[in-house]
């Protein structure tokens, strides 16, 4: 069936990159600015995402960067995309984004992982105790999705400000784990498929098989992560998407370092190894002028049936960065051929 409706709702996901010869405060200052970007152009929400320890990702302190773009916007909705739970206390997070939510009422999302979001040395030095154990991760959404409950008489810990919020909880996943904890709780599912897309369509299948209606949802609504590097013609997006293959191999080679700049012919440059894990871990991505991402838009919401996009785009020049996402807006928009 072609897709042919509506424009399918487009989010951001900013992970703030730090390109190299820049710094924090430029990446920061620049996420606020794509933020008022993807605003007027019509982007549903706009997700930061937690990682560690990465010196090319500004968005550590999340619930922080969070309450910088939302206080710089209007009417976008700002969100985490994610806090990785195990890190937290289901409470500190409730608390936090309970004070998000008070201040910037109707605009705030939590997506919840469970991965550490960085190295293991780095998630001892923030959780300090490690015999924590990621199977508690069910327990631990259902605690903090407890805590966004009204008041009950006689409760003893309540978050305040959380309790009696309507903060939305989303699950994302790289797995199918993620996809069965979703549909039991009946919550919308945000796939990572823009980095780790071998299971999407397994993980997708599992979601919609499994969904059980929940007073959050009558019916499964499934997010998926996108990279789009979008330019005036095919060649200057395949220079932009350079240097998110620069980083890509930087970081699976150990070499985590600032987002590199775009070099021509870099994947011609990788050893056979190199180009296949860029070819699998990258597969989820749309490359090229307006009307060659139009037609791999159409092509994706055709074959996953997405409700939404997350769309990256982890590009060195922020001017280039706000003119790609504008031309996604504008292909969107576009009626299938």
């Amino acid at each position: 069936m072609a897709y042919t409706g509506p424009m399918i709702p487009l989010s951001v996901l900013d992970l703030s990159p730090v390109p190299e010869g820049s710094d924090v405060s430029r990446s920061l200052a620049d996420t606020l600015d794509l933020a008022r970007h993807a605003e007027r152009l019509g982007y549903r929400r706009y997700w930061l995402a937690e990682h560690h320890n990465m010196p090319g990702i500004a968005s550590a302190a999340t619930a922080v960067v969070i309450a910088h773009v939302a206080a710089g916007t209007s009417t976008i909705r700002v969100g985490a995309g994610g806090i990785m739970l195990p890190n937290h206390a289901p409470l500190m997070v409730a608390e936090a984004f309970g004070t998000l939510e008070a201040l910037h009422p109707g605009r705030i999302d939590l997506g919840l992982g469970r991965a550490p979001g960085t190295d293991q040395r780095t998630a001892h030095a923030l959780r300090r105790n490690m015999n924590a154990d990621v199977d508690s991760f069910p327990n631990d959404v259902v605690e903090l999705i407890a805590y966004f409950e009204p008041e009950l008489p006689g409760q003893l810990v309540r978050a305040v400000p959380g309790a009696g919020l309507k903060v939305p909880v989303w699950v994302l996943g790289s797995s199918l784990y993620g996809a069965q904890l979703a549909a039991m709780l009946g919550l919308p599912y945000a796939f990572a498929s823009h980095f780790a897309p071998a299971q999407m369509d397994e993980a997708l299948e599992v979601y919609r098989s499994r969904f059980e209606p929940s007073r959050y949802l009558d019916r499964p609504y499934a997010m998926l992560g996108l990279n789009v590097f979008a330019a005036d013609t095919d060649e200057e997006a395949r220079l932009l998407f350079s240097s998110l293959q620069q980083a890509f191999v930087n970081l699976r080679t150990g070499r985590p370092g600032k987002l590199p700049p775009p070099v021509a012919g870099y994947g011609e440059t990788l050893e056979p190894g190199a180009r296949a894990m860029l070819a699998q871990a990258l597969s989820c991505s749309l490359v090229g002028s307006r009307e060659t991402v139009r037609r791999g838009l159409q092509a994706f919401v055709e074959r996953t049936r997405a409700d939404e996009l997350m769309v990256a785009a982890q590009i060195f020049d922020h001017g280039a960065r706000l003119r790609s996402y504008e031309i996604l807006a504008g292909a969107a928009r576009e009626p299938a051929a």
